[in-house]
């Protein structure tokens, strides 16, 4: 599964884009990754994996921008 999808899977499941999550974790102050899992698995009902795309995104905006940019070149080029 790409991080791409990963993250169209987090916001047909919620409703909500990754910059959600990550002004929800920098106003409850969760910083460690442990505390993040913690939170995005039992307030947010994600699983690990989707958790682990959305702290990725929460630690590493930028990464996880170029990620999502270069998983979308790659569909459009297979279609």
């Amino acid at each position: 599964m790409t991080y791409k999808a990963y993250i169209d899977n987090i916001k047909a499941k919620t409703g909500k884009e990754p910059e959600y999550f990550q002004k929800q974790a920098k106003e409850k102050v969760l910083v460690s990754h442990a505390e993040l899992l913690s939170w995005l698995k039992s307030d947010c009902g994600l699983g690990h994996g989707h958790a682990n795309a959305i702290i990725l995104y929460i630690k590493d905006p930028e990464l996880a921008k170029k990620k999502l940019v270069e998983d979308a070149k790659r569909e459009k080029a297979r279609k």
